[in-house]
């Protein structure tokens, strides 16, 4: 099957910037995209939906001997991440801090480090940061208040002035560092998944709740051949939420329309599914996993720290379903291979900059491609299962195309078969 009409359900993670950023971002690599793979791409102005919640554009995209239209949906949680934001500085150190050691003392940390070390050192890198910070502050209000005693101010009074000077200080490096260290940002995550993870998040449950409707009432009336759910970063474990509820409103969701599929990219699961707390989600996991009419594909690189890597969504959260499994297949992503090297040495240590890259332009010609998974022909799942055959439809000439396609619909067809059979798919599938 050759995708003419693609719907991508976009979830993004925990990201104040939100749609205009995104859409400007999306803009710009879709023309380094056109000029990879020398095609023509076209892309409308976003509209927001009367609710605020959701925002759509079209991609109309051209090569030789394929064309595609996608429908892009982008899902907003802007409004309440920079409600967030903007609690009080000391509200969220202090909070955060309460969160972290509840971490260390709990265990989940020790979880976390046994899973993915260097996401364990990622998660700490604030809160060492806010010590570093708080020494020197506490250095410069030593050196003060030890100044005012020699100038024979009283013990008392030099004491407290030191303490309003670290005071003052501490909150002048936090806010004017921000923009050099994230560190109040990545604080205020950390007290957003575990609230999240607690279920004390009800706006959040609201909204997971409308989108998964959303989700189910496009796949009722679309006329796509593939609607596929994106989750990015933490969109990584809200994607999936959306997509198991959705399922429970209609639990035919995948076998009435077009195939659906679930792409978590730089996904950090552990961080909702490692609390006991969390069975629901880990429930939501556990349907997922066994689900024949959905497809979940999960993209990792060794090189993001900012997601667990190598890591198994379904048994690393202790769920064994046996021989019922099908989801997820996972799939390695090497950023080296898909950029020029000169700008790989750049980039390889802003850690920002690597976690995104999953959703941006490829350098080189590669099987995974963002933009080719939200603009090509192919199927998402024949293009993970056939990441050769992909790669030559892209680049190669007629003859390496028409042996490409030859591939890519032996294996839809063999693909269909086995869910006409009833048969399940290796568990856990692991590609490259």
């Amino acid at each position: 099957m050759r995708v003419q009409h693609r719907h991508i359900i976009y979830v993004q993670g925990y990201d104040p910037r939100g749609l205009a950023q995104y859409y400007r971002m999306f803009r710009t690599e879709l023309r380094k995209f056109g000029r990879l793979y020398q095609l023509d791409a076209t892309i409308t102005r976003p509209q927001v939906a009367p609710d605020g919640e959701t925002a759509s554009w079209t991609i109309e995209t051209k090569a030789g001997d394929w064309q595609t239209r996608t429908s892009y949906d982008f899902l907003r949680w802007e409004d309440l991440i920079q409600r967030d934001l903007a609690a009080p500085i000391w509200h969220t150190v202090f909070h955060a801090m309460w969160i972290y050691w509840r971490l260390v003392f709990g265990g989940t940390l020790a979880r976390f480090w046994k899973a993915h070390w260097r996401f364990a050192t990622f998660i700490s890198y604030p809160h060492f940061l806010l010590f570093v910070e708080a020494l020197a502050s506490l250095g410069i209000a030593f050196a003060f208040g030890k100044g005012l005693q020699a100038l024979g101010v009283p013990h008392l009074y030099s004491i407290a002035a030191a303490a309003a000077l670290f005071v003052a200080a501490l909150g002048t490096l936090l806010k004017y560092t921000e923009n050099l260290t994230y560190l109040l940002y990545l604080l205020s995550d950390t007290i957003w998944t575990w609230e999240f993870s607690h279920r004390r998040r009800p706006q959040w449950d609201v909204r997971i709740e409308r989108f998964a409707q959303y989700l189910a009432t496009v796949a009722r009336s679309s006329d796509a051949e593939e609607i596929v759910v994106v989750g990015h970063s933490s969109g990584s474990f809200l994607g999936a939420e959306i997509l198991a509820r959705a399922l429970k409103l209609d639990p035919s969701l995948g076998r009435h329309g077009p195939r659906i599929v679930l792409l978590t990219i730089g996904g950090n699961f552990p961080i909702v599914g490692f609390h006991a707390v969390s069975r629901d989600f880990r429930d939501h996991l556990r349907l997922l996993a066994v689900e024949p009419s959905i497809d979940w594909i999960d993209c990792q690189s060794r090189k993001d720290v900012m997601n667990f890597y190598p890591f198994d969504p379904v048994a690393g959260h202790g769920i064994d379903v046996g021989a019922m499994r099908r989801n997820p297949t996972i799939v390695p992503v090497r950023f080296r291979e898909i950029i020029k090297p000169e700008h790989y040495n750049l980039f390889r240590w802003k850690f920002f900059r690597v976690h995104f890259q999953f959703v941006m332009a490829n350098e080189r010609p590669h099987a995974y491609d963002f933009f080719m998974i939200v603009c090509g022909p192919i199927p998402l799942s024949e293009r993970m299962a056939r990441p050769e055959a992909a790669l030559a439809v892209a680049t190669g000439d007629a003859a390496a195309r028409e042996w490409a396609w030859k591939r890519l619909e032996a294996s839809a067809a063999s693909r269909a078969d086995a869910v006409d059979l009833g048969e399940m798919e290796p568990s856990a599938r692991r590609r490259g």
